[in-house]
């Protein structure tokens, strides 16, 4: 009410006499007023200019609060959390200004005027909340002090450490095959990786101090790779004791007293289907072709809910953790093993508590009649994926040894492809891009990369998840049940524009207007920049096609890749907006409980509405904390994966590879390389034969006098250069057709 207040004042500026003033009329006291005050301050949703003056941000031009994002070379920029009239992108921030905090502190600034091809600079005025209670990093001595410096280079402040810090306990534990680390004194740990725990963050770009409070062990030591990103984004991976005794208490065989008010599907031979190393099962299906020519799907999920109860130790847990966390080599779960891989995973030949989705559905992949329920099943078999492919594509092996399976695994098949069938009509937008899969020796050193494998199998579970999860939502809206959505927004109109420019030189369009265009100059430099306008005609059929257009063509990888950076990212909300990708009206995550919390809140939101009740909980803030932490997982997966790829190359200096075109730039261009799925830079200056320049408008680098040209989807040859294992990057350049030699490995064969 105090929020929404403000902002209906002119400039979204109000003085507290003011608002004792205004608000007293409403029933609120001056001590709920000055608290309310003291809150939304906090949260940087208003600023306090001066004693008893506030301005809420977003409401006025001259103030925001967002997250910083620091560049490497110290430059940052704040995306608002309130759109600002006027501005186009992000707030940037200068090298001096962004020292005043660390990269992922939410902060609020003050933005400077706007220029007309809406860009504005900002002056870091408060920190709200520091990212980065600890940091991880090298400890180096130096004359002048002992200092941790941060192995993320986006945070640019070396922390200063006492020199009478006392020595912390090694950490080995967590590694497989770790040394044993022996550290006597400070002078031990000079170039060890060390967590340190920022005890003072300094003011005015002053030096930050703190205490080492974990040694990791030394830069090359196996395994660190990992413990380094689990500790640099900050992801829980030590449960508490209390968890543990919670965990270990649990009771084990089902009772009598645990069946009540159950179905009993133990006599149906449903099966989990998942990869060869998954060690977790939360779901199983089953699929009966009915005599009405309809088919009977059936979805259980591990009824984690029964177990983990709200507000107890591992709830708390599960919250802070959001999401079990993987790595190529290990996992970081969400839940605590006796949970995850033992009572709560469907394991084969053992009863195990579900929550239900049962589906009855028609020859189009409509659902014609559905119910939920508790249950209990009896998992007949624990199916791999490679296993049902094989069964399907006819070994006879696999059909043999499986044989009392067989219709289940067609009828399967058949629903699958109508329930896929079903979804493309909508405007579903199905991508299939290939992924890259690490293949490591015995020893745990990575030894290649490779496609991932992926087969209808694969599709069986995806198609009937994707219609479990749609089930479950449209069920709980339609009975007005409040609940956590799994959301996806309609693409911003400027990434759209963006795609556009780039699907234009290869002759494709999203649609016919699908994004228009506003052009302007600017009044600086002269160049004509354009503004994309939203337009509502814009839906996700629009990218079907375009995706269904560019099947089987050799632009098809880069332009899926590019079509994917232009939409937005899905998240969960309380609030109900569809699902763009999917061209679902109503959907949610239920099926993965185990790994996921917002699936373990949907089902303790389905059961409490099953037995005619409510769930009560701050649907707002979980979804908040959920999508965080699922962002902050992928980001770990995703460079840890990079990291392993830019090791696995370092003896590859001077080899040859086929390479694609996926980016340009001023500096020049990035090439994925086409069998190993890895990236890196060519830049400008190396390009063989002439001057080039980068033209922004056709995002071209051409020649100045051969007017030889590169861009995006070229294909061609590159020689890797140089390796830069401390910012994980790769430099490639290009070779010329008739100059191109065989790879240096072959090279060194023959000297």
């Amino acid at each position: 009410m105090v929020l929404a207040h403000i902002r209906k004042l002119p400039h979204g500026r109000a003085n507290l006499k003011q608002l004792l003033r205004e608000l007293s009329r409403t029933g609120l006291t001056r001590a709920e007023i000055e608290s309310e005050l003291e809150r939304l301050a906090a949260r940087g949703e208003i600023i306090e200019t001066k004693p008893g003056s506030y301005v809420a941000t977003g409401a006025s031009r001259e103030f925001t609060a967002g997250r910083l994002s620091v560049h490497r070379d110290g430059f940052a920029f704040v995306t608002p959390d309130v759109p600002i009239s006027g501005l186009r992108g992000d707030v940037y921030v200068p090298k001096q200004e962004a020292e005043r905090a660390m990269h992922g502190d939410r902060v609020v600034i003050r933005v400077g005027r706007i220029e007309a091809d809406g860009r504005a600079h900002g002056e870091i005025i408060k920190v709200l909340k520091r990212a980065h209670p600890s940091v991880v990093g090298e400890f180096r001595i130096r004359r002048t002090g002992n200092f941790v410096v941060p192995h993320d280079d986006r945070i640019r402040q070396w922390i200063e450490i006492p020199a009478d810090m006392p020595l912390p306990p090694a950490t080995s534990a967590n590694r497989v095959g770790a040394r044993t680390i022996e550290v006597r004194s400070v002078e031990d740990l000079d170039g060890m990786i060390v967590t340190a725990e920022i005890l003072d963050f300094g003011d005015s770009g002053e030096r930050p101090a703190g205490r080492v409070i974990e040694i990791l062990g030394r830069p090359d030591d196996f395994g660190i790779d990992v413990e380094i990103l689990i500790r640099s984004h900050h992801i829980p991976h030590q449960f508490p004791e209390d968890v543990l005794a919670q965990a270990r208490s649990l009771p084990g065989p089902i009772t009598e007293k645990d069946l009540a008010r159950r179905r009993d599907f133990r006599s149906l031979d449903i099966v989990t289907i998942d990869g060869e190393t998954a060690r977790d099962f939360d779901d199983a299906v089953w699929v009966q072709r009915l005599d009405n020519g309809r088919f009977a799907l059936q979805v259980h999920i591990a009824d984690v809910s029964h177990y983990v109860r709200p507000g107890s130790p591992i709830d708390r847990e599960a919250l802070l953790r959001g999401t079990s966390v993987y790595f190529p080599d290990r996992a970081v779960p969400m839940l605590p093993v006796e949970l995850s891989t033992d009572q709560c995973s469907l394991r084969p030949h053992e009863d195990r508590l579900v929550l239900s989705a049962l589906l009855e559905i028609d020859s189009h992949g409509d659902v014609v009649a559905q119910e939920f329920c508790r249950g209990v099943i009896r998992s007949a078999e624990r199916m791999t994926y490679t296993a049902v492919h094989g069964i399907l594509e006819g070994d006879a092996q696999l059909r043999e040894r499986y044989a009392p399976l067989l219709d289940r695994f067609a009828g399967m098949q058949e629903l699958a492809l109508i329930l896929n069938r079903k979804r493309v009509r909508r405007g579903s937008i199905d991508f299939d891009l290939p992924e890259p899969l690490l293949e490591f020796d015995e020893f745990g050193e990575m030894t290649g990369v490779s496609r991932a494998p992926r087969n209808i199998a694969h599709r069986l579970i995806e198609e009937f998840m994707l219609a479990a999860n749609e089930a479950v939502a449209s069920h709980l809206e339609s009975a007005g049940v409040p609940c956590i959505f799994r959301i996806h927004e309609r693409p911003d109109p400027k990434r759209v524009l963006e795609f556009e420019e780039v699907a234009s030189h290869f002759g494709y369009a999203l649609a016919p207007g699908a994004a228009p265009v506003k052009r302007f100059r600017d009044k600086a430099t002269g160049t004509v920049n354009s503004l994309a306008l939203d337009n509502p005609n814009l839906t996700s059929r629009s990218y079907q096609k375009l995706v269904q257009k560019i099947e089987g063509k050799p632009e098809e990888r880069i332009l899926s890749y590019l079509i994917l950076r232009s939409l937005k990212q899905a998240r969960y909300s309380e609030k109900n907006v569809g699902h763009f990708a999917l061209a679902a009206p109503s959907y949610t995550h239920f099926t993965s409980p185990i790994r996921r919390y917002p699936d373990l809140i949907v089902h303790r939101i389905l059961s409490a509405h099953l037995d005619g009740a409510s769930y009560e909980a701050d649907l707002h803030r979980i979804s908040e904390s959920s999508s965080e932490t699922e962002r902050r997982a992928a980001e770990a997966e995703r460079e840890l994966v990079e990291w392993k790829k830019v090791k696995f190359m370092m003896d590859r200096v001077g080899d040859e590879f086929p390479a694609l075109v996926i980016s340009t730039t001023r500096f020049g261009f990035f090439v994925e390389l086409e069998e190993l799925f890895i990236e890196g830079l060519v830049p400008m200056d190396t390009l063989p034969g002439d001057r080039y320049n980068y033209h922004e408008n056709t995002r071209k680098i051409i020649g100045e006098r051969n007017r030889r040209q590169f861009s995006i989807g070229d294909r061609l040859t590159v020689r890797l250069d140089r390796v830069d294992g401390v910012e994980k990057k790769l430099q490639f350049s290009v070779v010329e057709p008739a100059r191109s030699r065989k790879s240096a490995k072959e090279r060194r064969k023959r000297s």
